[in-house]
């Protein structure tokens, strides 16, 4: 039969330490908690919080007790009381002493931290914080001290990068962003910086020793000029590949530009008719002729409107309605058509895996679309003759933005649990817990195996 100190040393899982008492009480609320009053052994009563040595005591144990809140025994509050005294370590200066069963700083024990880390990446920071009996705003304090332990050297992300992609994605309304750097070898963030721009990726690279800088081959990522310009000066050895994805939003774009153009002048020419042919109030028309112009015109009009989807998807993807509209809108609008052509012909380009024939039909396209007679279009051209190295770098490589826009999702969802982030630092903090490889331990449990990439 264990003795009592044995029994709350266990259900407290706390090594190291001396049970001196322990009592209930209840508070003003009728919650009823237990405290637990302890000290961490003679070996382990001067160690340094950070460093783990033990040194000489800087002054003696305080009488003000300070108070540590553990997890809860079916619904009783547990707490250790313990005194506290500093001690004088040559690394970090005069620091309070450690205790066995909390992390630096913290009011709470390890597996309360833990804990409340590991719902914290399933659940709601509100659900945890009642679930818990917590404040809101010390979830992202648990969630902190949690991944220091975990991850306490966070540079090691850094080492052996080869294959990297970058992006930005906004946090809060207000063009409020945070860069995103991903590993593809591994699935995994890097690094993240509040803010988007040069002046923020340039952080990312001076973080990096010379041997990371030098062991990056490629970088992926959209055409944004910040990236290359970052890419070329810092790592110019690299070799750039530009997402398919977005090369292909922005044809969708120019498409769609050339479709609400061509609308406003179907459009007008339908007003045209009708303001050319009135008709008389209570009376048919005189000529039939002229209603049927107006009605042709008036439909040719509204096919244009509503074909932003059968312009957009993929030939093998459109429905019969959707054919219809396609072959209506090739017999009647030639230029809209061709723009459609356009880009289908740069998805299908984008889709090869022979570098030396995709080249070829890339030249090809850039002189049909500089010939097209098309505004949109030429300027898309423009851009695509500037990122044409970087996209035969993306069709021989074979490697895209995809990992990294599923992690843009991942952080979205992150934010939607959240409810939104006042603290950048704790959105951060969730960021590298989430897009990782750690396992967040759970009280007297076996450990799981590492994440996957």
């Amino acid at each position: 039969m264990v003795s009592a100190n044995t029994l709350c040393k266990k259900l407290l899982n706390i090594k190291n330490t001396v049970v001196e008492s322990h009592d209930f009480y209840s508070d003003k609320d009728g919650v009823v908690h237990l405290r637990i009053k302890a000290r961490p052994n003679a070996w382990h009563r001067d160690d340094c919080p950070f460093c783990g040595r033990r040194f000489p005591g800087y002054d003696r144990p305080v009488k003000n007790r300070k108070v540590w809140r553990g997890l809860d025994f079916g619904g009783i509050l547990v707490e250790i009381e313990a005194d506290t005294h500093r001690v004088h370590c040559p690394e970090h200066g005069v620091v309070t002493a450690a205790v066995p069963w909390a992390y630096p700083g913290s009011s709470f024990t390890r597996d309360f931290d833990l804990t409340v880390t590991w719902l914290a990446e399933y659940l709601s920071r509100s659900t945890v914080a009642n679930y818990m009996r917590i404040d809101w705003q010390t979830v992202g304090s648990c969630i902190s001290r949690s991944l220091h332990d975990l991850e306490p050297e966070r540079a090691k992300r850094l080492d052996g990068l080869v294959n990297i992609g970058i992006d930005e994605t906004s946090y809060r309304k207000g063009h409020k962003y945070i860069t995103v750097v991903v590993n593809h070898d591994t699935n995994t963030v890097v690094w993240v910086g509040n803010g988007h721009g040069k002046s923020v990726l340039e952080q990312f690279y001076k973080a990096l020793t010379d041997e990371q800088l030098a062991s990056i081959k490629v970088v992926t990522g959209d055409g944004a000029r910040w990236i290359t310009e970052c890419v070329n000066k810092l790592t110019p050895d690299c070799e750039r590949c530009v997402d398919p994805f977005h090369v292909i939003e922005w044809a969708m774009e120019a498409l769609d530009a050339v479709r609400k153009e061509r609308w406003h002048a179907a459009h007008e020419k339908a007003m045209k008719l009708v303001n050319d042919h009135p008709q008389k109030r209570g009376k048919p028309r005189a000529d039939d002729r002229n209603a049927a112009m107006v009605h042709d015109a008036r439909k040719a009009a509204s096919e244009i409107k509503g074909a932003a989807y059968s312009l957009g998807k993929a030939p093998e993807h459109l429905t019969e309605n959707q054919k219809i509209r396609l072959n209506m809108i090739q017999a009647n609008d030639p230029q809209l058509f061709r723009a459609y052509r356009l880009k289908e012909s740069l998805r299908l380009l984008l889709k090869s895996t022979d570098v030396d024939q995709a080249e070829e039909d890339l030249k090809h396209w850039l002189f049909w679309a500089s010939h097209s007679r098309i505004p949109a279009f030429k300027e898309l051209y423009k851009k695509i003759r500037r990122h044409k190295g970087h996209i035969l770098n993306t069709i021989r490589l074979g490697l895209s933005n995809a990992r990294i826009e599923a992690t843009n999702n991942k952080i979205k969802l992150i934010i939607r649990k959240a409810y939104g982030f006042r603290n950048i630092q704790n959105l951060m903090d969730m960021v590298y817990l989430v897009c990782s490889n750690i396992r967040v331990p759970l009280p007297n449990r076996k450990p799981e195996a590492v994440k996957s990439a």
